[in-house]
């Protein structure tokens, strides 16, 4: 019997990382719905991106108040978790505080002490961000879009943080008055603990300290776990998906538009006159199957795109700067992204209840995203720019422009006229070719 809170604590870890690997082996089969596109090129740029945006935070500092308490916040609550590994080797082995053994008691009371500093600055973090999620009323933060679960997921993720941050002061707490009065041993400093909480605790009994201190520490280590599994469910996917969305980052000028091989050939085939369309395939090739143009539902995007949606922080930089939305139209960029997310996560249901995919009759288009968020798109690229992890969802805009004109033909008229112009008169202009260089005998 001695050995049942070992065990209990050993069910409990395998329970919650067996848990967690399952739903990121779901998040990466749904990924892999999308086509493969190759995006491991420039890896020194890739490395140094990043280390620069997803590590260093380099684009949330631009706002700097906003930038710098999401640093408190990150950087803290990640290094805080390093305590992770002690939580294990104690929980495991019925140890206490195995670090110092490994640190030294100098440098482990530098640790400790550290440690309750980024926990402070992580509580002011998440109280400073509730009260200007729910009280200040930061246009971006109260947009329609966010209405039900977003919301109510941001707000959660702040309360759980709070709430694991509180336990590991008051653990604290609890150790320093029972190392005080020499019940146990004393390793590990605790600045803000010992100054706040440890003054309401001396009052109480040894074994009531005793009780509150492993309570305290059950607490963060089932809420740690209880966190970790939470992230599948919520926005806050991008603390590990936001490093491989910067690595995966289109590198390319922004706003380019990637040429359609299938297009290509056809072009190269109209131009060259020795050319046969109806050749058959060469002996042992496959025969080229032409691809749908665009995309109208998730299938047809690539993995770095359904990575991108994955991996969105529904902050909203890119729907505040969006001329578009600005102007009143029905456009956001955030709701881009949401949107592929939400689909994608249909299409994972459908796989886990069906084995397959079994078509739902619904689509990316029209069922998620109309027509009229997509045309009401002005590419400029304040969206792309102002992502604080270098998502793009312009370009899933781009894929299903691409499709409702290649595919259906639906391009507004205006679109239409222009293409017109174009065809007849090399020019988007309704003139005739013979008259395009009328405007340099103006002169």
């Amino acid at each position: 019997m001695q050995y049942i809170d070992n065990i209990i604590f050993l069910i409990l870890l395998v329970a919650g990382f067996g848990l967690f690997a399952k739903s990121l082996l779901k998040i990466y089969r749904n990924i892999r719905l999308g086509h493969e596109i190759n995006r491991n090129d420039r890896k020194a740029e890739r490395w140094s991106t990043m280390a620069r945006v997803a590590m260093g935070q380099s684009k949330m500092v631009k706002r700097p108040v906003a930038g710098i308490l999401h640093l408190f916040v990150y950087v803290g609550f990640v290094i805080i978790n390093i305590e992770l590994i002690e939580i294990i080797v104690d929980g495991l082995f019925g140890t206490h505080r195995f670090l110092a053994s490994v640190f030294g008691n100098g440098f482990y009371s530098f640790f400790t002490a550290t440690l309750e500093i980024l926990a402070l600055l992580v509580v002011i973090g998440v109280v400073v961000f509730f009260i200007r999620r729910n009280f200040y009323g930061v246009k971006r933060l109260t947009m329609k879009e966010l209405f039900g679960w977003p919301k109510q997921d941001a707000n959660w993720i702040l309360i759980i943080e709070f709430a694991l941050m509180m336990a590991f002061f008051k653990m604290n707490a609890a150790d320093w008055v029972l190392q005080q009065r020499g019940v146990m041993p004393a390793l590990g400093s605790f600045p803000i603990s010992s100054t706040v909480l440890g003054p309401l605790f001396s009052g109480f009994s040894d074994g009531f300290l005793h009780f509150t201190e492993k309570g305290a520490w059950w607490f963060h280590f089932v809420g740690i776990l209880f966190f970790m599994n939470y992230l599948y469910y919520s926005k806050h996917l991008h603390i590990i998906l936001a490093f491989p969305s910067t690595w995966y980052a289109n590198l390319d000028k922004k706003g380019k538009f990637n040429n359609l091989d299938s297009v290509t050939k056809e072009i190269k085939l109209m131009m060259d006159p020795n050319a046969d369309p109806y050749a058959a395939p060469a002996e042992g090739a496959e025969a080229d199957v032409p691809s749908k143009f665009g995309a109208e539902d998730i299938f047809d995007l690539n993995q770095v795109q359904l990575l991108n949606a994955y991996s969105c922080t529904e902050c909203g930089r890119c729907t505040s700067v969006c001329p578009a939305n600005i102007t009143g139209k029905k456009l956001s960029p955030r709701l881009i992204l949401m949107k592929t997310r939400d689909r994608l996560e249909e299409v994972g249901r459908n796989i886990d209840k069906n084995g397959k995919f079994v078509d739902d009759g619904k689509k990316l288009l029209n069922d998620y995203i109309t027509k009229e968020e997509l045309w009401a798109c002005t590419t400029c690229n304040a969206c792309t720019e102002a992502c604080p992890v270098l998502l793009d969802p312009l370009s899933i805009i781009f894929e299903m422009r691409r499709f409702l004109v290649m595919e259906q033909s639906a391009a507004p008229q205006e679109l239409n006229l222009m293409m017109t112009n174009v065809e007849n008169n090399a020019a988007p202009w309704q003139y005739n070719q013979a008259d395009r260089l009328n405007w340099a005998n103006e002169n």
